[in-house]
C-alpha cells in the first residue's frame, strides 16, 4: 500500500510540474511570446558572443520553448554538406540552438528548460534561470549565484 501511495504522490508531482505556463502565475503569464537578443554578459560583466550577438527566443503558452544564438563574429560561409572539419567547427563556434518545454517556479522567480533537443548533443536536460523584468519589454534571465545575464526585449506577445 505504501508503494502504491508513493508512486501515486510521485505522479500527481509530476503531473502538476508540467501543468502549461497558461495555467500558472503572473511570471508564466509574462515570459510568453517572442523576445529579441539584446546582450549576453558573464560574471565579470563582460560582453561575450561579441558587441552585437543576434538571437530569439520563444515560450508559448502550452509549455514549449527555443531558442537560438549567433554570434557576431565572422562565420565561414559554405554550401549544405560542402564543408571541410575545420569550416563546420567554425560555422557551429558561439552558436546555441535548443528547443523543449519549459517551466517557471512562481515563488523562485526561476524557469527552467528542459532541453529536448540541442546544437551540442552533451548539453540536453534542464537548465535553470532566475528572471527578471526590467521595463518596458526586457526580459533578464540569469544563472543563479552569479551575475552572468542574457537580456531579451519582447518583439510579440
Amino acid at each position: 500500500m505504501q508503494l502504491i501511495r508513493t508512486f501515486g504522490l510521485a505522479m500527481v508531482a509530476t503531473f502538476v510540474s508540467a501543468i502549461p505556463a497558461m495555467a500558472q502565475g503572473e511570471i508564466a503569464k509574462r515570459i510568453i511570446g517572442t523576445w529579441r537578443l539584446v546582450d549576453i554578459r558573464n560574471d565579470k560583466g563582460e560582453q561575450i558572443r561579441g558587441s552585437n550577438p543576434k538571437g530569439q527566443i520563444y515560450y508559448d503558452t502550452g509549455g514549449n520553448m527555443a531558442s537560438q544564438i549567433m554570434p557576431d563574429w565572422e562565420r565561414p560561409k559554405f554550401g549544405l554538406g560542402k564543408s571541410t572539419p575545420d569550416q563546420a567547427k567554425a560555422a557551429i563556434d558561439g552558436y546555441t540552438a535548443y528547443f523543449g518545454t519549459y517551466t517557471v517556479d512562481e515563488q523562485a522567480s526561476t524557469v527552467t528548460h528542459h532541453r529536448e533537443g540541442n546544437i551540442n548533443p552533451g548539453d540536453l536536460g534542464y537548465w535553470v534561470r532566475q528572471i527578471e523584468f526590467r521595463e518596458p519589454n526586457r526580459l533578464v534571465l540569469k544563472t543563479k549565484g552569479t551575475n552572468n545575464q542574457i537580456i531579451w526585449e519582447r518583439i510579440s506577445k
